[in-house]
């Protein structure tokens, strides 16, 4: 009995590992989301029951490649380990609430949205970047909090000196920092809020050229600078887990060269045992 669990639960592993099975779950993903897609357009209620149908097959395809996964494992809590499979494990759960219940329909309907997250979990590069965004997420707090200071000095300044020439932009602090938010993403910045100032106050592009100086150049650099730099260092992480690329190549020389420094040491004690 227990071999033939074991022939089996190869089976499974290998399936799993196929680039074709793998590409397989990667197209149903997507057409998943363009089934939701779908969904959204009046003229596709003539096919409702179609879409109904294909619904149910993308739901129960999920539910197979999820149970195959999970029986490919030694050991059942081996697969809720990884947090991607969790993940998967609950849009694939979610994904069989009915669809023909009034009330629970629209629960239904954005718990399937979800089922195009799962892109990422089939494809490393995209884990990579999950993984990468997460990690910065700290350092770029503090990065974040510098600019809501910037932001606040320069709203209140804004507030003071700015504030008879718009009462809706500058009226208050709150709406001096709402206006600064659309001059740093340049949304009709200079129309809508440098010229007219400027009328009043020919001096002021000094103001909203350093604010955007500031953010737009600097601190928008050190939000990029953190991000790239966390993924190069999962890129690297990831090449010395699958022992391919430079990073490992240079992981294993690094070995080799402990290695030949441990025999050359090992050398020279025995080398000073027989001359002494």
């Amino acid at each position: 009995m227990s071999a033939s669990i074991d022939i089996w639960r190869d089976r499974f592993e290998r399936l799993r590992a196929n680039k074709l099975f793998e590409l397989t779950v990667i197209g149903i993903i997507v057409f998943s989301a363009l089934l939701i897609g779908a969904k959204t357009y009046d003229e596709t209620t003539r096919f409702q029951q179609t879409l109904l149908v294909l619904d149910v097959g993308v739901t129960i395809f999920f539910l197979m490649e999820i149970l195959i996964r999970m029986a490919a494992e030694r050991q059942l809590r081996d697969f809720f380990r990884k947090g991607w499979n969790v993940f998967d494990f609950l849009v694939v759960t979610a994904s069989l609430i009915p669809m023909d219940d009034s009330e629970m329909v629209l629960l239904a309907r954005l718990l399937r949205i979800f089922r195009v997250l799962r892109l990422v979990s089939m494809i490393p590069e995209l884990r990579m970047l999950m993984a990468a965004l997460f990690k910065s997420i700290p350092r770029m707090g503090y990065v974040a909090l510098l600019m809501f200071i910037i932001f606040y000095i320069y709203a209140a300044i804004g507030s003071f000196l700015f504030s008879d020439v718009d009462e809706q932009l500058w009226g208050n602090i709150s709406l001096a920092m709402l206006t600064l938010f659309q001059v740093a993403t340049f949304e009709s910045w200079a129309t809508a809020v440098l010229y007219p100032t400027m009328e009043h106050y020919p001096y002021a592009w000094i103001f909203f050229l350093t604010f955007i100086f500031l953010n737009a150049f600097i601190f928008l650099n050190m939000m990029i600078g953190i991000v790239l730099d966390v993924m190069q260092k999962e890129s690297v992480q990831i090449e010395l887990e699958s022992g391919t690329g430079e990073a490992a190549e240079l992981h294993g020389l690094r070995d080799d060269v402990r290695e030949l420094r441990a025999q050359l040491s090992r050398m020279e004690t025995m080398l000073e045992r027989r001359e002494g």
